[in-house]
């Protein structure tokens, strides 16, 4: 019996017949119904193709003897977004478009399990978090990466001919369109694929797919395969918490921490596992980082490869099957297997794109918590992609109050090569929103040896010595509201620190004189509500309860 059978009988014969309405055939509806969550829009490249993946998860649910019902949320372009107020809407998005999944598929009570779509920074993070939260039968399918027509060094080369004003508006956008050409996940290791990467690292997607290039066969063929798997999994009663376990996500991190990949995993991750029942923290990437040998190095992590390089060498599979030394080989994938099962066919690392678990980039992860007087709580460094001349810094930190501040004072040649950029306020509260400083790092990037440090976050994309994440951050008075201009800030990544050089007399004279800053109020009610509930984000940015 399917859930729209085991309504009362009068409201179940109303409900079917508003289905029926719809098109639904009477006979249909006593099938198992299988939502279908697409984000498909025109704006957002990973997900301009999801109407033509949700048709074959349909064709694969028909297939196996289910009845699709398709339905959409939003999506936001990180991309577009950028450099501007509309990024403070992007991390909040995560959970507007988990609460909407939630909203439909509880409110109409007649699903039996989902398939959900989606590609892109918060996206697919959000429609992990509504899956473990509702905990119906379900599986991900995600967009894939764009084949990149150049390199990564000749999009970055571009860029940076543009900032300089050595070319125009159309020529940057015809070598972007080169590098960005078709409908897919951006190329880079950013956000976007790294979260691809762990709906299959997880188990919530099936084995190999997250690399599948995405206007491939293999990437509609995965989709309709997908389709036939969550009928098995609604008729095995197998829900998002029997896959995604702390096994799961410990897996998940060490995978993520081989390839260096995105440092909003630490945002996400935890959110994730919050829906889930459990916590993950900074101190789990920590110590996995710790065992957990850097073995693949996309862009940001250098300029060669891309995600798209990795499907040709064995995709994910052959990478964790180099990390099976440091994984839970008994976790569970969507396809009703366990990981020991699924990477016994998996090829072994090329080499060159991947590298074996004893001969690795780095002996460590790609991702490094710091901590110290500055951050109590933590702070977080793509460490895989600075450079080793930098892993050890100390500087006279310049101090901003958001990164407009900071970006004026570029422009107007006030930051110097030594500098320690503070840029504060800029946190899950204080922004709110939390923006990216992905601009600050691309502009700043041309002055030279320069750290940033911020209680906001980065792009995916993002390299060089920026430390982000910080907790607690200024709105929460924490230290980082505390600093002043000239004040000498120490960073060691090896030893994982971070030091603010204040004797005990002037932090203490600084505490009792210290006034928040008060920003005018924000204008939207819908971030003036995220910047009440929201926590920070060494707890993954949910919402508190009240």
């Amino acid at each position: 019996m399917n859930s729209i059978d085991k309504m009362p009988p009068y409201q179940r014969a109303i409900a079917k017949g508003h289905l029926g309405s719809c098109g639904a055939a009477y006979n249909s509806l006593s099938k198992p119904i299988i939502a279908v969550v697409n984000s498909w829009n025109e704006i957002v490249p990973g997900h301009c193709h999801l109407r033509e993946l949700a048709d074959e998860v349909k064709q694969g649910i028909i297939e196996a003897g289910g009845y699709p019902l398709e339905f959409n949320t939003i999506a936001i372009c990180d991309g577009i977004a950028q450099g501007h107020s509309g990024m403070k809407y992007v991390l909040p998005s995560r959970e507007l478009i988990a609460d909407s999944v939630e909203v439909m598929v509880r409110g109409h009570g007649i699903f039996d399990g989902m398939v959900l779509l989606g590609s892109c920074d918060k996206i697919v993070p959000a429609m992990l978090m509504a899956a473990a939260r509702i905990n119906l039968p379900a599986a991900i399918v995600t967009g894939g990466p764009m084949v990149n027509r150049i390199k990564p060094h000749q999009s970055k080369q571009a860029r940076q001919r543009f900032l300089k004003g050595e070319i125009g508006e159309e020529q940057l956008f015809n070598a972007t369109v080169e590098y960005y050409p078709t409908a897919g996940v951006c190329p880079f290791l950013g956000t976007a694929n790294t979260m691809c990467i762990v709906t299959e690292t997880l188990g919530m997607a099936l084995p190999g797919s997250s690399a599948v290039h995405a206007l491939s066969q293999r990437r509609k063929d995965i989709a309709r395969e997908t389709g036939r798997a969550v009928m098995q999994l609604v008729d095995k009663d197998i829900k998002p918490r029997d896959i995604m376990t702390k096994a799961a996500f410990d897996n998940t991190i060490a995978v993520l921490l081989a390839m260096g990949g995105s440092l909003n995993t630490v945002l996400h991750l935890p959110a994730i596992a919050h829906e889930a029942g459990f916590a993950v923290t900074y101190d789990d990437f920590d110590q996995i980082s710790r065992k957990t040998p850097l073995i693949s190095r996309i862009v940001p992590n250098s300029q060669e490869y891309t995600v798209a390089d990795l499907e040709p060498v064995g995709g994910i599979p052959a990478i964790m099957k180099q990390l099976v030394p440091v994984l839970d080989t008994t976790a569970l994938a969507v396809n009703g297997r366990t990981l020991a099962e699924n990477l016994a066919n998996a090829p072994e690392a090329d080499g060159e794109i991947i590298k074996p678990f004893s001969q690795p980039f780095s002996a460590e992860g790609g991702i490094a918590v710091l901590r110290g007087n500055l951050a109590p709580e933590g702070a977080v460094v793509k460490s895989s992609a600075v450079a080793d001349d930098m892993w050890e810094f100390s500087g006279s930190a310049k101090v901003f109050e958001s990164e407009e501040d900071c970006m004026t004072a570029v422009d107007e040649g006030k930051i110097s090569a030594g500098d320690v950029i503070i840029i504060r306020n800029e946190g899950p509260i204080g922004g709110p929103g939390m923006r990216e400083m992905h601009r600050a790092t691309e502009v700043i990037g041309r002055i030279g040896r320069v750290a940033i440090i911020t209680d906001g976050r980065y792009s995916g994309a993002s390299g060089g010595l920026a430390i982000g994440y910080l907790s607690p951050e200024a709105a929460e008075g924490g230290p980082i509201s505390l600093v002043k201009d000239g004040d000498i800030i120490e960073i060691n990544i090896a030893e994982r620190r971070i030091h603010w050089h204040i004797e005990a007399e002037d932090l203490a004279r600084r505490i009792a004189e210290y006034k928040p800053v008060v920003k005018p109020e924000e204008e939207s009610s819908f971030l003036r509500l995220y910047g009440k509930s929201v926590m920070s984000s060494a707890k993954g940015a949910v919402r508190r309860k009240f």
